[in-house]
């Protein structure tokens, strides 16, 4: 699990590095606050991490705590893939 774990978030910080060329993104910083990532940018990290991971982001996922940092949008991919079926059950 921790080889997966550090694999998601190495894979979103590419994307992230990538995409507003920024560099030594902590794993716990608040990228809403610090304004590395805007509302625009949001939906675009939301798409890569649907397609990237074959996961859906539901309505009752749009949740800033789901986002704000490394640590917590892999938390929140690892929490999905973990219930690959949930949305089904609703």
């Amino acid at each position: 699990m921790v080889a997966e774990q550090s694999g998601i978030k190495e894979t979103i910080r590419e994307f992230i590095s990538s995409s507003i060329n920024i560099a030594g993104v902590n794993d716990d910083a608040n990228l809403f606050e610090s304004g590395i990532v805007n509302s625009l940018f949001a939906v675009q990290l939301m798409t890569f991490i649907e397609k990237t991971f074959a996961i859906e982001v539901g309505p009752e996922d749009l949740d800033i705590d789901n986002f704000k940092s490394l640590d917590a949008m892999t938390a929140f991919v690892l929490r999905k893939l973990e219930r690959p079926n949930a949305a089904l059950a609703d």
